[in-house]
């Protein structure tokens, strides 16, 4: 991940276009190392969750261009390389694998990030149906000590068709459920670092399984 981090910190100090097409071989560099990073992750995570399929990195990998037409921040490229391993790649309507790396703050994450309100609304009637199975999950001492707790936002009041008086209804308020497991250059950089991730992702499964099934 050498190539990577360093290409993105120059990339981070010197994020425009110019810098960028001078600087493309460097990028192409980056880019093959982390998609190298990808395909390797695959097929382990293939063993302990085989719903992913036969994706690719390819699938997985999200574009290093920003879209820039409804934001007052008008740099033109993401400091950081982003791929969500999923059931049907980066595009994927299901709950999966997210790696961030970046100059600053890389961390492996996953479960569902922002769903439509309608995929929204099925997870929260799982949840609240099956609420002594999910908390088991997301209260147990790995899952809490890997991930803590949902970085998503949380609605002020209950959710519109949910009963105000459900027991747990602080956790149907999330608007999404996402965990992040944070990872340092040191991590990335030494012996255990693919290590660290499948740890964290073989962790996650049991939420992805959870909130894959309220979507199905």
């Amino acid at each position: 991940m050498q190539n990577v981090l360093t290409y993105l910190k120059s990339l981070k100090a010197n994020n425009d276009r110019d810098w960028f097409h001078a600087n493309k071989p460097q990028y192409d560099k980056a880019k093959k190392e982390f998609e190298a990073l990808v395909n390797r992750l695959i097929p382990e995570i293939n063993k302990f969750d085989p719903n992913i399929g036969t994706i690719t990195a390819k699938d997985c990998v999200f574009r290093i261009f920003r879209d820039i037409r409804f934001s007052p921040d008008k740099t033109p490229y993401k400091t950081h390389f982003g791929a969500y391993i999923a059931k049907g790649g980066r595009k994927s309507m299901y709950a999966g694998y997210y790696l961030h790396i970046d100059a600053e703050e890389s961390f492996a994450a996953g479960g569902l990030h922002m769903p439509p309100a309608e995929n929204l609304k099925k997870v929260r009637q799982e949840i609240m149906y099956n609420i002594e199975e999910f908390k088991k999950i997301i209260l147990s001492d790995q899952f809490k000590s890997t991930f803590g707790t949902f970085m998503d936002d949380k609605l002020t009041r209950p959710p519109k068709d949910f009963p105000a008086d459900f027991a747990d209804i602080e956790l149907l308020k999330y608007k999404g459920f996402t965990v992040v497991n944070n990872l340092s250059e040191k991590d990335l950089l030494g012996d255990k670092g693919m290590d660290k991730i499948l740890s964290a992702f073989k962790t996650l499964k049991p939420l992805n399984d959870f909130l894959n099934r309220g979507l199905e």
